[in-house]
């Protein structure tokens, strides 16, 4: 497999980015992007799949605990459309408790809350990304 493969945690004001290695076994933060609309974003993640040459997205998905989506993740369900109409592949992924495990991330790592606080978007894409990473490689066992 020589693809990667992008992740958004995809909020309200931002959108957490992350990419895998070209043998999808590794994901790393990338950057975070300020929202100005679905159209804008939409276009701005597209150019950031085309320089790491994939098509491939992995949404995150905010599940509730009881398993219904909430009025959030309808909202990544109408992002990943527009995303999708570009051509993209779009994947969503159970992003449950990513956040916290970001914080906890950045926190062993000693960064400053205040200056994390758009590095906690793409932290926790990679967590949505690396969790589905793993699913893969444990799926092909």
């Amino acid at each position: 497999m020589d693809e990667r493969v992008l992740a958004l945690d995809i909020g309200d004001k931002r959108i957490g980015i992350a990419v895998s290695d070209e043998n999808r076994k590794i994901a790393r933060p990338l950057t975070t992007i300020e929202r100005i609309g679905y159209k804008p974003d939409s276009s701005h993640i597209q150019s950031i799949c085309n320089t790491y040459q994939t098509t491939n997205i992995i949404a995150g998905l905010p599940i509730n605990m009881d398993g219904t989506h909430g009025e959030q993740a309808l909202k990544i369900l109408a992002f990943g459309n527009i995303l999708a109409e570009t051509g993209l592949r779009v994947i969503y992924h159970d992003e449950r408790l990513s956040t916290v495990e970001a914080l906890s991330i950045l926190h062993e790592n000693k960064a400053s809350r205040a200056g994390s606080k758009g590095r906690i978007d793409a932290v926790s894409a990679a967590v949505i990304l690396q969790r589905w990473l793993d699913m893969q490689a444990n799926i092909k066992k």
